[in-house]
């Protein structure tokens, strides 16, 4: 861990870090591999198992047949992580165990491997809570069906899962509860999450609602950017979730997930609150009904109907309601995942540009959403050849994303040559 960071007791939280000197915002902190990852199930197919690159055709491994791979070069370098996971895999096919079950297995596979481990500097996975004794009893039970589906898991390479549980291999309940608790979601470029994993020191960091890092993947390993200016002694903190929703939102979450209630300030202000519930709350109250309805059928891939019924909603009860409310933001945002996805370029980009003066309002610090919402409205306006507009947005995008990503990272790369292009083409 790098000497500007230090470990210490944050009053009322348990174990953070805090600067040790003056940060300034856009300063990388920490990078880390993780102690163990897996991809998402939900997009296996898609996702290569070793560099976590997307992809629409992947090598596939012939033996578990879960497992994918962009080519020869990353299925041998896997093969080392992956040759124990695939016995299991086979034993249980055409099961596919759930997420944390594998990403759990992983885990014993890295602590039954000590070198692999030595580089966590400041906390390692068994100082890890596993909140156990805060639960309710149906979480408990739910937990304890993963512990149990583990146990059968891996069966074929740990057979005796429960004796070689010692002070190096946490029971199976104790383990899956810590992994449930501590495990972050890995994304790609576009935020879309594409895979689990465990980053032990990074850990220590607690949750704030408005934060002062963000942290952002390439491929699994992951960059911790201060996206403030930072105070020496001042605690580094991230969110655990998406901010963008009602403080009794976040806190249910915070508290279902993580076992905590958040008193952060923005919490105890509620000062977005009003104005994410801006307009008639009868009118903007169907929008909110409907929404459950619409995911469901963005969940099936179903982006005609979806279409049609975004489109009757913006323009009848969505009309009276302010673009700042949270729920049309929610619907709006949906119309244009949908013309994206039917090609309907004029519509989408008409959606994308609405969503833009309320995303500047809700993240006021600079903001890995924000940045990437930014860059996607400036591809649609370049590919209608709106080429100044264009230039305009990507230019806002850089100044967000050369923050919370880096100048190095291959999505502010992939934006500045979209800026070049932009001005070759008025050049022309």
């Amino acid at each position: 861990m790098a000497p500007m960071l230090q470990r210490f007791v944050s009053p009322g939280k348990g174990n953070g870090l805090r600067a040790t000197t003056a940060i300034k915002s856009g300063k990388l902190l920490f990078s880390s591999e993780p102690l163990a990852s897996c991809v998402s199930a939900k997009v296996a197919k898609h996702v290569c198992h070793r560099c976590f690159a997307r992809h629409e055709t992947l090598l596939r491994c012939s033996q578990c047949k879960m497992a994918r791979y962009c080519n020869i070069t990353c299925q041998k370098q896997a093969w080392s992580d992956h040759k124990r996971e695939c016995k299991c895999l086979r034993s249980i096919l055409p099961r596919i165990p759930t997420d944390s079950v594998r990403l759990a297995a992983r885990l014993i596979f890295a602590l039954m491997n000590p070198a692999k481990t030595a580089s966590e500097e400041l906390y390692s996975f068994h100082e890890h809570e596993s909140h156990l004794s805060s639960m309710s009893k149906q979480k408990k039970q739910g937990l304890s069906q993963l512990a149990s589906m583990l146990e059968m898991y891996l069966q074929q390479e740990v057979p005796e899962l429960t004796l070689e549980m010692t002070s190096a291999l946490p029971q199976p309940l104790d383990l899956i509860a810590k992994v449930t608790c501590n495990c972050f979601t890995i994304s790609d470029g576009e935020l879309q999450e594409i895979g689990v994993g465990l980053y032990p020191s990074l850990s220590l960091l607690n949750h704030d609602c408005r934060p002062n890092c963000v942290m952002v993947f390439e491929g699994t390993k992951l960059h911790l950017r201060a996206v403030r200016d930072i105070k020496p002694a001042e605690e580094l903190t991230i969110s655990y979730i998406e901010t963008l929703s009602l403080t009794e939102e976040r806190q249910k979450q915070l508290e279902d997930q993580y076992h905590f209630t958040c008193h952060c300030q923005k919490c105890d202000s509620q000062d977005t609150d009003r104005l994410m519930q801006s307009g008639e709350q009868t009118t903007w109250l169907k929008l909110k009904e409907a929404l459950p309805k619409l995911e469901e059928m963005k969940a099936a891939s179903d982006w005609q109907s979806l279409r049609e019924s975004c489109t009757r909603l913006l323009s009848t009860e969505g009309a009276d309601v302010p673009d700042e409310n949270l729920y049309k933001l929610r619907l709006t945002d949906m119309a244009l995942d949908c013309a994206v996805h039917l090609a309907q370029w004029e519509e989408a980009t008409k959606h994308g540009e609405r969503t833009l003066p309320v995303y500047r309002l809700y993240y006021p610090d600079p903001h890995p959403v924000h940045g990437v919402q930014l860059m996607r409205v400036a591809k649609l306006q370049h590919y209608l050849e709106r080429i100044q507009d264009a230039l305009d947005t990507f230019k806002q995008a850089f100044e967000i994303l050369k923050i919370t990503h880096g100048i190095d990272h291959h999505l502010v790369s992939d934006l500045l040559v979209k800026m070049e292009e932009c001005r070759l083409e008025m050049n022309r």
